[in-house]
């Protein structure tokens, strides 16, 4: 196969497709397609070591096209919610919400576009292929560091697809979600051996490391004792609110809405779903029997009323509720506060947290926003795109990241979008959490895969730091995540209900926790090494 032949294009977009497939794409995600992972790369690995035109510049340069192709690809089969949510809720013209998202998948398919340059550096520095396909791995995770440091937009790493793998993400705890993305490549890689290796020797190299890794995991493997869910309790609410509903409320119905939402967090008999929703799985909760449970904590959601951390009426409602429950509470609201540096406020997207005598004792201000949603970055760059970017909310970066404390107990909030952000959500564990909240308004994805995708992350997160993981949605999924990933209760989409759950609180550090993304960051710093050697690499031993 020549370099610049069709196949090659017609690889790269076979392994687009192949790499959509094992993430959620309208839903749900059926067990088969995550086993998709493991070939996906292939056919572009195929496409970029194949030896057609030698290891020349045109070579390196038509190798990082083909990966540039293949992301474009990517991010649009695996984004593409991004154009009904821009175009149902940013008020855009369904022409311009496409265009967007044709401008998203072309700057962030840059990042295959960096793996593909560093594959070809790689084969360029080794003058090897079998070489190549064993440092591929770390490129790989070497890329995906990039795209959530650079860029802050780690969606949909490739490790995620193994969510439901109980043996691969027993390696999150060290790793992080990154070595499982390590030995997904490498078990592609070990695939692509075949076809582009001649000697069975050199064929041999990336099986034997690949089983090496499988086998390293699996022997320090044990099967998760089920946790007992009876220790604590809370009362997540899910009041599945209209995006965009919040701006016309009026008194009356600020009542009506108040006394609902209060109900429902006080009422332990709800149904509730065992694992991930499907029908066939609707429960009514056994804990309905008097005497009522004690309640340790109550969630309400990120969402789109109008609550406001200093509105009066706000203040009563949840100060009642809280003492009435005799429990805790963490709001989302948004927060007001005057700038004493530059003239006019600062908004924040808070969670507000309640004591059980119903006094407002500390907040937790978003600290990642979520670009072109609640900020415009670089807008004055983008002062001619006003047009655009008039929807978008102007709110303030938070500042300290705060864990709330009750009971001898510290929960750690955060916000929708910063779930997807491992790196961050530990530090509220090294903070002394020993439970995450996450709460959310997924409701502005819509009836698309992204709350889907957005739970599997969440899901990450608990397994990486041995946390239990409140997960409290506006219109889902609500749920509760044990800390190895696995969702034992939730609730079910667009249904106005409140969620009772069982949870326990644990204080122990994973290595992960402890150490961040320093398998990540090896990872990189050997990619920066090869792709050094391959860019002044003027001689190539044979193959």
């Amino acid at each position: 196969m020549r370099a610049g032949s069709k196949l090659s294009w017609l690889l790269a977009a076979e392994s687009a497709i192949l790499l959509v497939l094992p993430f959620p794409v309208a839903g749900p995600l059926p067990h088969w397609r995550a086993e998709l992972a493991w070939v996906a790369l292939v056919p572009l690995l195929i496409a970029l070591l194949v030896r057609g035109n030698g290891f020349g510049v045109a070579r390196v340069a038509h190798n990082t096209l083909l990966g540039y192709f293949c992301g474009i690809l990517w991010y649009g089969g695996t984004c593409y919610w991004i154009q009904s949510t821009m175009q149902l809720y940013g008020n855009l013209s369904p022409f311009v919400a496409d265009i967007m998202l044709f401008l998203f998948c072309l700057f962030l398919g840059l990042y295959f576009a960096l793996f593909a340059l560093l594959v070809s550096l790689t084969q360029r520095a080794t003058g090897n292929t079998a070489y190549t396909l064993l440092l591929t791995p770390f490129l790989w995770v070497a890329m995906e560091l990039a795209c959530a440091r650079i860029t802050s937009f780690p969606w949909d790493q490739l490790g995620y697809s193994q969510i439901d793998n109980l043996l691969l993400t027993r390696l999150a705890p060290w790793t992080g979600n990154y070595g499982i993305s390590f030995v997904i490549v490498a078990v592609n890689c070990a695939i692509a051996c075949f076809f582009l290796l001649r000697s069975w020797k050199a064929r041999l190299v990336p099986v034997s490391i690949a089983v090496v890794l499988v086998a390293g995991a699996y022997k320090g493997f044990t099967w998760p004792a089920p946790h007992d869910p009876t220790h604590a309790a809370a009362m997540l609410l899910q009041p599945d609110l209209d995006v965009g509903s919040g701006n016309n409320w009026s008194q009356e119905f600020f009542d009506i809405q108040m006394q609902r939402f209060a109900t429902l967090s006080e009422n332990v008999c709800n149904p509730y779903f065992a694992g991930l929703p499907t029908p066939a799985t609707l429960l009514v909760h056994p804990e309905c029997k008097p005497p009522r449970p004690a309640i340790q904590l109550i969630l309400w959601p990120e969402s789109p009323a109008p609550f406001e951390d200093s509105d009066p009426r706000f203040q009563h409602w949840i100060s009642a509720l809280a003492e009435d429950a005799h429990a805790p509470m963490i709001v989302g609201d948004i927060a007001v506060v005057r700038d004493t540096v530059q003239p006019g406020n600062s908004v924040y997207n808070s969670a507000a947290f309640v004591t059980p005598d119903g006094t407002f004792v500390g907040r937790y201000d978003k600290m990642h926003l979520v670009p072109f949603g609640e900020y415009v970055p670089f807008q004055q760059l983008l002062s001619f795109a006003g047009s655009l970017t008039r929807e978008v909310g102007q709110m303030t970066h938070g500042k300290l990241r705060t864990v709330f404390a009750e009971g001898g107990h510290r929960y750690g909030p955060f916000i929708c979008y910063e779930s997807i952000f491992a790196d961050e959500v530990r530090q509220f564990v090294l903070l002394g959490a020993d439970v995450l909240v996450n709460i959310s308004d997924d409701g502005w994805y819509g009836d698309t895969s992204a709350p889907w995708q957005h739970l599997n992350m969440a899901r990450m997160r608990a397994i990486e730091n041995d946390r239990w993981l409140l997960r409290d949605t506006n219109s889902g999924i609500t749920a509760v995540i044990d800390p190895y990933g696995r969702v034992l209760q939730s609730a079910p989409r667009h249904v106005r209900t409140s969620l009772f759950v069982g949870f326990n609180y644990v204080s122990s550090e994973t290595f992960y926790t402890r150490h961040g993304d320093l398998f990540a960051w090896l990872c990189a710093i050997i990619a920066i090494v090869l792709a050094v050697d391959g860019a002044f690499q003027n001689h190539h031993r044979a193959a």
